[in-house]
């Protein structure tokens, strides 16, 4: 009696080994990057997303500080203003008339000194105080 083997040598199983990590050489640098450029994305958002509630309090209160001690905190924003506000985001005040919002998405920080001022994002830890 012969019978008839079936299956896959070890150099079949070997060629789709190597097939495989190729595609994974292609496909994992390409994620990071995709993954890279939202958070980069998601922070300049989260910014951009804060300043409407700076500039409701200045509206409310005719300057960016609290009392004088130049500091109001994104957690007071949210509770009296924007509920909707990302925990990442940081507020403060640097003046009456001037104030700095950041976010921080994985290792990207979006920051813009305002009002007016342009959002700029960079991987460096350079979030408002």
């Amino acid at each position: 009696m012969t019978g008839k083997e079936e299956g896959f040598t070890l150099i079949e199983l070997l060629v789709v080994i190597v097939i495989l990590g190729i595609l994974m050489a292609i496909a994992v640098p390409s994620y990071m990057g995709f993954r890279d450029r939202a958070n980069q994305t998601a922070a300049q958002a989260d910014v951009r997303a804060a300043i409407p509630s700076v500039e409701a309090y200045y509206s409310d209160h005719g300057k960016y500080s609290t009392d004088g001690t130049y500091l109001f905190t994104a957690a007071w924003i949210k509770s009296n203003i924007d509920q909707g506000l990302s925990p990442d985001v940081k507020v403060t005040s640097l003046s009456d008339t001037q104030y700095c919002v950041s976010a921080k998405v994985g290792t990207y920080v979006a920051k813009v000194t305002g009002p007016g001022g342009t959002i700029t994002s960079t991987t460096a830890n350079t979030e408002c105080a």
